[in-house]
């Protein structure tokens, strides 16, 4: 007896496509598992993860009001100011940084620079040259410059914390 051709292929066919759907079926189930595995993975680091920064923020907390923080340094743009005459004219150009502390007085010196640089201007401009042209002269200017700065910018405001000023540059012509 001869095979019909056609029934061959019609009972191969639904073999075949047995096959294919069973293979769809895993593969499928395969994405999903891994799918499902990975989310499970990155939520668990990220849980660590979350956990690991708690501490740190609320170290963080703690900084703003230690009194170890740990410095931030501000910059100031140098002056150049006339100084009271002695002996003819003279002025000085001086450059400094200020030490602050933590992130959060540094921004709020940066947010009020113009109001920094008015009072060290006004400071700077009434010396005389033999006031600070020694050591003690200069270690005196950066006290004076620090208490300066200190003020509180705002009427009944908090004081800044400026732990030192460190001259870059000082030259007196």
């Amino acid at each position: 007896m001869k095979a019909d051709p056609k029934a061959d292929a019609a009972a191969a066919a639904p073999a075949g496509s047995k096959k294919k759907l069973i293979i769809m079926i895993l593969a499928a189930i395969l994405v999903l598992g891994a799918g499902a595995g990975g989310g499970w993975y990155f939520s668990q680091s990220q849980a660590a993860h979350g956990e690991e920064e708690a501490p740190a923020k609320e170290h963080k907390k703690k900084k703003k009001k230690d009194p170890e923080a740990k410095p931030e340094y501000v910059p100031v743009e140098a002056f150049t100011v006339n100084l009271q005459p002695e002996n003819g004219e003279q002025y000085l150009q001086v450059q400094f940084t200020l030490q602050v502390a933590g992130a959060e007085q540094a921004t709020l010196v940066k947010d009020n620079m113009a109001v920094v640089r008015n009072r060290v201007l006004l400071l700077l401009s009434g010396k005389k040259a033999s006031e600070i042209n020694t050591v003690q002269g200069k270690q005196q200017l950066a006290t004076e410059i620090k208490e300066t700065v200190t003020e509180p910018f705002e009427k009944d405001g908090d004081e800044q914390e400026v732990s030192d000023v460190l001259f870059t540059s000082f030259i007196i012509q």
